[in-house]
C-alpha cells in the first residue's frame, strides 16, 4: 500500500510539474509576443517622432520667432519680436466682434460674421491668416509696420475667398 501510495505521489507530482511548466510556458510566450509588439510599437512611434520633427523644422521656417533676420532686425530698432507677435495677434483678433464682420478680412460675411480664425507671422513684414464665416473661408496676405512710435499698421495685400463645396 505504502508502494502505490509513493507512486501515487510521485505521479501526481509529475503531473503537477508538467501542468506548471506548460502553464508558465504559455504566460512567458504571451510576454514575449506582448514585448515584441510593444517593440514594434516604440519603434513605429520612434519613427512617426523622427518625421514630425522633420515636419515642425520644416513648417517653423517661416516663422517670425524662428528667423533670426527677422527678430534681428527688431532688435536693431530696440523692439522685442515677441511684444511685435502679440500686438499682431491682438489687433486681428480685436476686430472680431460679436455682430460685425472683421474689418481686415476684404469679404462680407454671407452665412455670418466674417471672424479670423489663424494667424501666422511669416516675418518681419508678412503676415497670413484664415478667415470664416462658418461656412465660406479664405485666406488674406498682409504686410505690417511698425513706425517709430510703435504704431502698428496692418495692409491687407492679397485674399482669396475658397469656392463653397
Amino acid at each position: 500500500m505504502r508502494k502505490n501510495l509513493l507512486l501515487y505521489l510521485f505521479i501526481f507530482s509529475l503531473l503537477f510539474t508538467i501542468f506548471i511548466y506548460v502553464n508558465d510556458k504559455k504566460i512567458l510566450d504571451s510576454r514575449d509576443a506582448d514585448i515584441q509588439d510593444l517593440k514594434g510599437e516604440v519603434e513605429r512611434l520612434e519613427f512617426e517622432n523622427d518625421s514630425l520633427a522633420e515636419l515642425n523644422e520644416n513648417t517653423g521656417y517661416f516663422s517670425l520667432m524662428d528667423n533670426e533676420d527677422a527678430m534681428s532686425f527688431f532688435e536693431n530698432r530696440g523692439i522685442e519680436a515677441v511684444n511685435v507677435s502679440e500686438a499682431i495677434e491682438n489687433e486681428l483678433m480685436s476686430q472680431n466682434k460679436v455682430d460685425a464682420d472683421n474689418s481686415y478680412v476684404p469679404f462680407a460675411g454671407m452665412e455670418g460674421d466674417m471672424r479670423i480664425n489663424k494667424i501666422k507671422i511669416l516675418n518681419h513684414k508678412w503676415v497670413i491668416a484664415d478667415f470664416t464665416d462658418g461656412k465660406y473661408w479664405g485666406e488674406v496676405f498682409f504686410t505690417y509696420e511698425i513706425d517709430e512710435n510703435g504704431e502698428l499698421a496692418l495692409n491687407a495685400e492679397k485674399s482669396f475667398l475658397y469656392p463653397a463645396n
